[in-house]
């Protein structure tokens, strides 16, 4: 039996499983603060203290002891900034945290190349802006900064003691370069960052530790099990759909959204903000779109209008009407493809006649909307895949999925296990690791449960031209 633990944005996720099917899972919820607008942060002790939590429940259907090795995953480009205890220096600063804007326009000047190196043009959700920021703007926290890790690899630490980070999770720093497969000295130097605070670098199935006696006495695990350096949850979500080949591609509905396409290849396409990075496996790569706002703009509407997600949806099914508002679902920023972290959410078309179905039906089409965007951003290489397998939370809704085919034009299918994707990764790269798996069976693809076709539907795209107008017109509003 193998463990999967992911550290997403909005909960700690676990699997068990055993070498083909998930066997027991658990979620404990986490909050994330913003102190200031556009901040973004969680301490990294909530993760641990969440991950301790989800532990125990998991007891409760599964025997710990039982675990052979374990796998992490975790959101990407979050800065876990420690002194030379290991400790958190301050409260990590997220993927869609947007106030280092001027250290990526510094960045741009110093490295001119970094799109080609780093296989995507600076943002300030990436790890290697906030640094710059931190040196700038919190001096004492900077002097303090002896070790940089990401969010799993946080969870890493607390479990078998080294500092250590995979390929995938590496890939997402901007210091990374993505051809050599190795940290790129200049840019981190740019950037206020001595290179031997960076982790060493793993391939996601590689053992790089063992569970010490005190975390087995915090987390109820077994001392001296395994553990994978895993990886970054959009390369542990596409080894849950066997997404390792050229060809296969999927859709992640967290959060975030992501639209993923594997590689044999390096594929740098950074005037569109299509990611290429490194996979978590050993010569492969993706390109992806990275969307800040994912399903996340659903549970957003939800907590306005105090519904739940799934009520959400369904007041949206309710609505047949041609008189949806517009909605630019951009709550925290745009990433892929605009690379506008300036831009804000706003509904265009509010009528006296407006419902709430209408309002919801308005969000659920602009998450579609943001999928379109990316898919029209990948250019010719969407005619490669014959299909598009959605994974995470939102992607238990039909309408969203028939919504998100139809804007692409792309068939989206739904396998087993959707909604655990990437702590199921997490899980497989253990197997793996543990040499129950060999690397090309990671390939596997999970069992189809449901497929959504593309459907005719001319006001749907009638509000997609209105949709992309409208951001054109508001874009230099500030």
């Amino acid at each position: 039996m193998y463990l999967g633990i992911d550290i997403g944005t909005s909960a700690v996720k676990l699997v068990c499983a055993d070498t083909d099917c998930i066997l027991a899972t658990s979620s404990v919820g986490i909050k994330t603060s913003s102190l200031q607008p556009g901040w973004s942060e969680q301490h990294p002790d909530l993760w641990w203290q969440a991950t301790r939590d989800a532990l125990r429940m998991l007891a409760d259907k599964i025997k710990l002891s039982e675990v052979k090795a374990i796998g992490l995953s975790g959101q990407m480009h979050g800065a876990v900034m420690l002194d030379r205890d290991l400790r958190p220096i301050r409260p990590a600063i997220l993927w869609n945290d947007s106030r280092a804007t001027f250290e990526c326009d510094e960045l741009r000047m110093t490295q001119p190349q970094i799109g080609q190196i780093a296989g995507v043009l600076p943002l300030p959700g990436f790890t290697a802006p906030k640094i710059a920021w931190l040196k700038k703007h919190e001096p004492a926290n900077y002097a303090r900064l002896a070790h940089i890790l990401l969010p799993k690899d946080y969870i890493g630490l607390r479990l078998h003691g080294e500092l250590a980070t995979d390929t995938s999770d590496a890939a997402g720093t901007m210091w990374f370069d993505q051809a050599s497969r190795s940290w790129h000295v200049g840019i981190a130097e740019d950037t206020g960052v001595s290179p031997d605070w960076l982790p060493q670098v793993f391939d996601g199935h590689r053992v790089v530790g063992a569970v010490t006696a005190q975390a087995a006495a915090e987390s109820g695990l077994k001392s001296g099990v395994p553990v994978v350096a895993g990886g970054g949850d959009a390369a542990t979500g596409a080894i849950s759909l066997g997404a390792t080949e050229p060809g296969r591609g999927f859709i992640s509905l967290g959060t975030s959204g992501q639209l993923f396409v594997a590689d044999r290849k390096y594929k740098p396409n950074p005037e569109r903000y299509v990611h290429a990075f490194a996979h978590t496996l050993p010569e492969r790569w993706y390109q992806m779109a990275a969307m800040l706002n994912g399903a996340r703009p659903i549970s957003w509407i939800g907590g306005q209008l105090g519904l739940s997600a799934s009520e959400v949806v369904a007041l949206a099914e309710t609505v047949r009407g041609d008189r949806v508002p517009i909605f630019l679902p951009y709550l925290t920023g745009e990433r892929s493809p605009l690379g506008d972290p300036h831009i804000r959410a706003c509904f265009f078309g509010l009528e006296d006649s407006t419902t709430r179905a209408d309002i919801c039906r308005s969000v659920l089409e602009s998450v579609a909307f943001c999928f379109a965007d990316a898919a029209q951003s990948f250019g010719d290489t969407m005619g490669s895949l014959s299909e598009l397998a959605a994974i995470g939370g939102g992607a238990q809704s039909d309408l969203l999925l028939k919504l998100i085919a139809t804007a692409t034009d792309k068939p989206i299918v739904r396998s087993e296990g959707a909604e655990t994707g990437p702590a199921y990764g997490a899980a497989r790269l253990a197997a793996c690791g543990d040499g129950a798996v060999a690397i090309s069976d990671l390939a596997f693809q999970p069992p189809t449960t449901d497929r959504f076709e593309p459907a005719e539907m001319a006001l749907l795209f009638e509000r997609l031209a209105q949709f992309r107008r409208l951001y054109a017109a508001i874009k230099n509003v500030s």
